[in-house]
């Protein structure tokens, strides 16, 4: 579709003829688009008279170009629909040492450490998270956001796939993490804030305390979702505990309280198998509703009849050149 920004710029196309109407004789001449060499063709009467009319109509056809121009013609693309269904989620993953524990089924009794399966499953997750925005959030002795929120989903992807333990320290700072959290949805009210915090051990350093983190959350009116990451089993091996930290060492009812608290469940993985239906569950959230929102790609033109003018000033005073040049030769 066609149209001009400005179409209220066409009230100018008769200002020429108002000047010449209104205005004395000697000023109007000082406003006429002038053509070098007129005054040297040696024309007479007849020939006068025909080369003004040419020269009026010229002036015309360069006056409508230009307001034309100022008009600023432009053209409406067919309408795109915009995703307005959509999500804020910030994961927040536990990179502690006891995440190298080897207690996690993967299949055909396969067992391999924690980090690799969150991993593994968490990735799958991401990539399906078309129109939400996702950060991610890493947690050890302290939290540092590692992506902010985006809907690059591959982007974070990437960055969970690089995550190492001891990044960020071999503690757990469950405290940190909610609290960094809750900071990075500052000002972001226009859609569902969500946390998914996942750990498999229990708050034992960092700066902020895990219960002041919930009050910041519950504030805020931040959704927690908390997954306890550990196999019962004994049979885990760790680089940091030899025999096997299984989930023992996890704080599941400081889990259950953050997630009930803050309207949120909390989820138990004991393997990948559960991990899998966990993240089933979080894709039923309900999105946002709003209504559906469109855009129309615009193209100005307005150089196009810039150009004409500019075309038929230079073609002018071409043909005023090459007349003169004959008139002296």
């Amino acid at each position: 579709m066609f149209e001009f920004s400005w179409p209220w710029c066409f009230v100018l196309l008769p200002l020429p003829w108002l000047l010449s109407r209104f205005m004395p004789l000697k000023q109007q001449g000082q406003l006429r688009l002038r053509i070098p060499g007129f005054a040297k063709l040696g024309l007479n009467n007849q020939a006068v008279q025909q080369h003004s009319r040419k020269v009026s109509l010229l002036e015309w056809a360069v006056w409508v170009s230009l307001v034309v121009a100022i008009a600023n013609p432009t053209w409406l693309d067919e309408p795109i629909t915009l995703p307005n269904e959509g999500r804020d989620i910030m994961l927040a993953v536990d990179l502690s040492g006891s995440m190298t524990e080897q207690d996690m089924e993967y299949r055909n009794n396969q067992y391999v450490d924690r980090l690799t399966m969150v991993k593994a499953v968490l990735s799958d997750f991401i990539e399906q998270r078309q129109g939400d925005r996702l950060g991610l959030i890493l947690f050890g002795d302290t939290a540092f956001l590692q992506t902010p929120l985006t809907r690059d989903v591959k982007t974070v992807s990437q960055m969970l796939s690089e995550a190492q333990i001891g990044l960020v320290g071999r503690a757990t700072a469950i405290g940190d993490a909610l609290g960094l959290s809750v900071k990075r949805f500052a000002n972001k009210d226009e859609s569902n804030r969500i946390v998914v915090l996942l750990t498999d051990g229990q708050n034992t350093a960092g700066n902020l305390d895990p219960e002041d983190a919930l009050l910041l959350a519950r504030e805020e009116g931040i959704k927690v979702y908390t997954i306890g990451v550990g196999s019962d089993s004994k049979r885990g091996f760790s680089l940091f505990n030899m025999g096997g930290m299984s989930g023992g060492n996890l704080d599941e009812s400081l889990l259950k309280r953050i997630a009930e608290q803050t309207g949120g469940l909390y989820f138990r993985a004991k393997d990948v198998a559960g991990l899998q239906q966990i993240y089933q569950e979080l894709d039923k959230l309900e999105p946002i509703s709003s209504d559906e929102q469109t855009f129309r790609p615009q193209i100005s033109l307005f150089y196009i009849p810039l150009l004409v003018a500019l075309g038929l000033i230079s073609i002018a005073m071409l043909v005023s050149f090459i007349r003169q040049f004959k008139q002296e030769s």
